[in-house]
């Protein structure tokens, strides 16, 4: 079998360059940050990035890191094939539902049934502005982090194809993928942002909850993007989940 491999699942509309910080940080491991399918390379769709995850996995340890819709699709894949393939499994910033309902308060901020539709709406008519706002809630602050600055983010999302980002969007609005987690059997690390702006600290715990034997980790200083946000503690914490997993 060959060495243990971290794999690292970008966001929706970014590159896996996002990674290239945290890479620098994590001398010794072997890190892979491809850039997802429909984001500056062929193909589209979550199944397409399952089947990258599915690749990847065959003959080797895989400690995969999902950020923001990264780890839509690590639960995708675990769903399909199970966690027996996994070392371990990050989670940065994310929901296995959106939409937020009665019954789930942990999707997306602010945005029900009502103001999802106008969103996604959005997404599909007027992408420049519906650029402007991934840009702008992808920090803590406004302005963005020195790994990344807002207009670098907005250079990046808009420098995709929008009807292939819509279909996407399409994909995790409908998705609801809360019955995968009591399935993962693999050490897991739920990460978030303190002050993100995208998702509540309440998801956090209650994926800490719904995953077996799951830890937790919160970000104080960062919003949805604490790998750019908090770089040496995010790769502090990355570096001490791997040596658990694969040592």
């Amino acid at each position: 079998m060959s060495a243990p491999r971290l794999l690292m699942l970008h966001g929706w509309t970014m590159r896996g360059a996002a990674f290239g910080p945290l890479i620098d940080r994590l001398e010794g491991i072997d890190c892979l940050a491809p850039d997802l399918p429909g984001h500056g390379v062929p193909g589209a769709g979550l199944d397409d990035c399952v089947a990258l995850i599915e690749e990847q996995s065959r003959g080797r340890d895989i400690v995969l890191l999902g950020w923001s819709m990264g780890a839509a699709v690590a639960w995708r894949y675990i769903r399909e094939f199970g966690a027996g393939r996994l070392a371990g499994l990050i989670t940065v910033d994310m929901a296995p539902k959106l939409c937020v309902t009665p019954d789930w308060p942990h999707g997306l901020i602010g945005q029900d049934a009502a103001r999802l539709a106008a969103t996604t709406a959005e997404i599909h008519t007027d992408w420049p502005a519906a650029a402007q706002k991934i840009a702008t809630t992808m920090f803590a602050s406004r302005d963005g982090s020195p790994q990344m600055m807002r207009a670098a983010a907005l250079r990046q999302v808009l420098d995709n194809d929008p009807s292939i980002m819509a279909r996407y969007w399409d994909e995790m609005v409908a998705m609801d993928l809360r019955d995968v987690m009591p399935a993962i059997s693999c050490p897991t690390l739920v990460a978030h942002g303190g002050q993100s702006r995208v998702y509540p600290g309440s998801g956090a715990d209650w994926l800490a909850g719904a995953i077996p034997g799951a830890e937790r980790v919160c970000f104080k200083a960062s919003g949805h993007s604490p790998h750019l946000e908090e770089p040496e503690r995010f790769a502090e914490v990355v570096r001490a989940f791997w040596t658990r997993c694969t040592g």
